[in-house]
C-alpha cells in the first residue's frame, strides 16, 4: 500500500541517478548506512567511557542501534494512536531508523572531548561540528576510493532527517563552537529545501536550528531518550555513580519534589540492582509521551515532514533533563573523565601539528606520515582551509584505537608496527 505521507520531493535523491530496485528509498537509505566502513567504526567510538576499556557499556554503535529501536517504536506508537496518521499515511520507520542510525556517523574518536578539542582546532578554518560532519560523510566521503570520494546519495528526507541544525557557521555574528552548518554545506541545505527561498525571520537567532522535518524531531528525541537514561546504566556500572555520590551532588543542587521523586526511584533501583530494567520501562514512557499536532511554516505546504511536528510531554522532557545533569556533573565532570579530555586534547593536537608540518607548511624535509590516499587527497587541496578540512576529516574518521596507535607510532620510541597503517 503505498504511503501518502510522502511524495517525490521526499524522495528525491541527491544528484539523482540513483537506480531503484526492490526496495523503497528509504530503505535503500538505511541499507547503505548499515554497510558503510564509517557505520561500522562507531563499535570503536567512545559514547561515555573510552572503547575498550570494559566490554559492558555502549560505545557509538550500540547507543545508534538503541536510538533506532526507539525511533522505529516512535513512529509504531504514533500510528496506533490514530488520525491525522492511518495504513496509507504514517511517518516511515525505516527512514526513521536510517536518520538514527546515521546520527553520529560524523563523531570522532575520544567522544565529545574529541570533538571539543577538533572544534578548537579548526577554529580558523571553518569549524567543526559532529552533526555537520555526519552531513559531509553522508554527501561527500562515505564511500572512499583511490578514484576519489562520492556520498550515498541520500534522499532529501534523509539529509533532512540528520540535520538538527541548519545554520551556516558564517551566519552566526561570531564564530560558533557547535550547532551550525559548514559554510561550503550551503548547497546541502538549499536541496533539502527544495531552493526554496528561507525566510528572513528565521536567520535571527537559533530560530532555523530550531525549524526540524518530524523524522529529525523523532531521532532528537530517541537520541536524548537512549543517552539520559543510558548514561546513569553505564555510570553505575562503571562504578562512576553510587548512591553516596548522587546524594551528595542533590545536597549541593537543591532538589524540588518532583526531582526527588525521580531521585528516589533510582536509589530504589540502585539498591534492588533493578536499573536495567526499570530505566527500560522508563524508555517505553518516553516513547508513550509523544503525540503529532500541525504546524505552519515555508515548506509545510511542501511535505508533510514540516506538515507536522512531534510533541513531547514537558514532564518527560523535564526528567530526560534531570538525568543528562546527573550524568554530566557527576560522571563527566569526574577526573577519570576529565584525564581522558586531556588525552584527547594532547594526542589530537599532537597529530594535527604533524600532520600541518609535512603536509601544508612542510619545511626542507618531508615525511609523509600518513596513508597514501590520506596523503593524496590534501596534496590535491589548493589552500590551507581545504587542506585543513581534509586532516581534520581523517582525524575524526579514526576509531578510538586507531587514533591511539598511530599516536604510538609516531611518538613511542619502543613503539613499532608497519602492519597496522590506517
Amino acid at each position: 500500500m503505498p504511503n501518502r505521507f510522502y511524495n517525490a520531493f521526499d524522495s528525491e535523491p541527491l544528484g539523482g541517478g540513483r537506480k531503484r530496485d526492490y526496495r523503497t528509498p528509504f530503505q535503500m537509505d538505511r541499507d547503505r548506512i548499515i554497510h558503510a566502513h564509517a557505520f561500522r567504526k562507531l563499535q570503536s567510538k567512545t559514547q561515555v567511557f573510552l572503547s575498550g576499556e570494559y566490554d559492558f557499556y555502549r560505545t557509538r554503535l550500540t547507543h545508534s542501534m538503541e536510538v533506532a529501536q526507539i525511533g522505529r517504536s516512535i513512529c509504531t506508537w504514533l500510528l496506533s494512536r490514530g488520525a491525522p496518521l492511518r495504513a496509507d499515511f504514517h511517518i516511515d520507520s525505516d527512514l526513521v531508523e536510517a536518520v538514527c542510525l546515521a546520527h553520529d556517523l560524523g563523531h570522532p574518536p575520544f567522544g565529545h572531548s574529541g570533538e571539543r578539542t577538533l572544534q578548537e582546532l579548526m577554529a580558523k578554518w571553518g569549524g567543526f561540528e559532529g552533526n555537520a560532519q555526519t552531513l559531509h560523510l553522508l554527501t561527500e566521503t562515505i564511500h572512499q576510493n583511490e578514484s576519489g570520494v562520492r556520498g550515498m546519495a541520500p534522499t532529501r528526507a534523509l539529509l533532512d532527517g540528520v540535520l538538527k541544525y541548519k545554520k551556516l557557521f558564517r551566519e552566526f555574528p561570531a564564530p560558533p563552537t557547535n550547532h551550525f552548518l559548514y559554510d561550503p554545506q550551503e548547497r546541502h541545505r538549499a536541496f533539502v529545501f527544495g531552493d526554496a527561498a528561507i525566510p528572513a525571520e528565521l536567520h535571527a537567532g537559533e530560530k532555523l536550528n530550531a525549524l526540524k522535518s518530524v523524522e529529525c524531531q523523532i531521532m532528537d528525541w530517541a537520541d536524548d531518550a537512549a543517552y539520559s537514561l543510558n548514561d546513569i546504566v553505564d555510570g553505575v556500572k562503571a562504578g562512576f555513580l553510587t548512591v553516596e555520590r548522587i546524594e551528595a551532588w542533590a545536597a549541593r543542587e537543591g532538589i524540588d519534589a518532583e526531582r526527588q521523586h525521580w531521585l528516589d526511584e533510582l536509589f530504589a533501583a540502585i539498591r534492588g540492582d533493578r536499573l536495567e530494567n526499570v530505566f527500560s520501562q522508563k524508555i517505553g514512557d518516553f516513547i508513550k509521551a509523544t503525540r503529532l499536532r500541525e504546524r505552519k511554516n515555508f515548506m509545510s505546504a511542501r511535505t508533510n515532514r514540516y506538515r507536522f511536528e512531534l510533541v513531547v510531554a514537558p514532564a518527560a522532557e523535564r526528567e530526560a533533563a534531570f538525568y543528562k545533569k546527573v550524568a554530566n556533573d557527576i560522571i563527566f565532570e569526574s577526573p577519570q573523565l576529565q584525564q581522558m579530555e586531556h588525552k584527547a586534547r594532547r594526542v589530537l593536537f599532537d597529530l594535527w601539528d604533524s600532520c600541518w608540518r609535512n603536509y601544508v607548511e612542510p619545511g626542507p624535509r618531508v615525511i609523509r606520515i600518513l596513508p597514501p590516499r590520506v596523503g593524496r587527497l590534501i596534496d590535491a587541496e589548493t589552500t590551507p582551509a581545504a587542506k585543513a578540512r581534509q586532516i581534520c576529516d581523517w582525524l575524526a574518521g579514526l576509531t578510538d584505537g586507531m587514533i591511539v596507535r598511530t599516536y604510538q607510532r609516531l611518538f613511542d620510541p619502543q613503539f613499532g608496527s608497519i602492519r597496522d597503517l590506517s
